[in-house]
């Protein structure tokens, strides 16, 4: 599986704020492939903005469609009107491994609730619509054992796949590569056999 998530270092925030009816509406979004990840967002919201209004929230720490990792809240607004538009809106971005929180100062007009789960869901598009993005492409791991002669010739063909080599074992056999192969690719090496005129030891790691 293939999915975009945050292109945001631990502990770093992407920010932007709205103002609707005069109640200005801060939105912070981290990388959030944890749960963890997304609670430190939350209590540095609450430290930075200690005298807003609320605190709410939305976190999917999983690829886009997980189940388990999800949540949100409505810090104190009433019920379905914050967390909720907060979390389609992360949903509706299919984007993966994301949190974020809303930090409301209200400005003095209510907006009803039709209207705030509407200023909510705004402020974490706005957010989204400037948010950096990478690829994360789940893998799976392999071991070749090649010769010391060939080594190089293999890294460099991972290198022009853009296959990664997570581990190297070195032994008076040979050399042993660990290898990311996509999980939504067949695992197929046959253009690497070729290029090395050898049939490959290949195991599941």
């Amino acid at each position: 599986m293939r999915y975009r998530v945050p292109d945001l270092a631990p502990n770093v925030w992407h920010a932007t704020t709205i103002e609707i009816e005069k109640s200005q509406f801060i939105t912070w979004i981290c990388h959030a492939p944890s749960n963890t990840a997304f609670d430190a967002l939350l209590q540095a919201a609450k430290t930075a903005h200690p005298g807003a209004s609320h605190h709410c929230s939305a976190f999917i720490a999983g690829p886009p469609g997980e189940q388990t990792h999800i949540g949100f809240s409505d810090d104190g607004e009433p019920g379905g009107t914050a967390g909720r538009p907060m979390f389609q809106a992360l949903q509706g971005s299919h984007t993966g491994e994301i949190g974020c929180v809303v930090i409301r100062y209200f400005g003095g007009t209510k907006l009803g609730t039709g209207g705030l789960a509407r200023a909510y869901a705004q402020a974490v598009n706005t957010g989204l619509e400037t948010l950096p993005r990478r690829e994360v492409v789940e893998r799976d791991n392999y071991q070749l054992s090649i010769s010391f002669a060939h080594e190089a010739m293999a890294r460099a063909w991972c290198d022009e796949q853009k296959i990664p080599i997570h581990q190297v074992d070195y032994s008076g056999d040979g050399v042993c590569l660990t290898i990311g192969w996509p999980r939504d690719v067949a695992l197929d090496l046959t253009a690497l056999e070729n290029r090395l005129k050898m049939t490959l030891d290949i195991q599941r790691a």
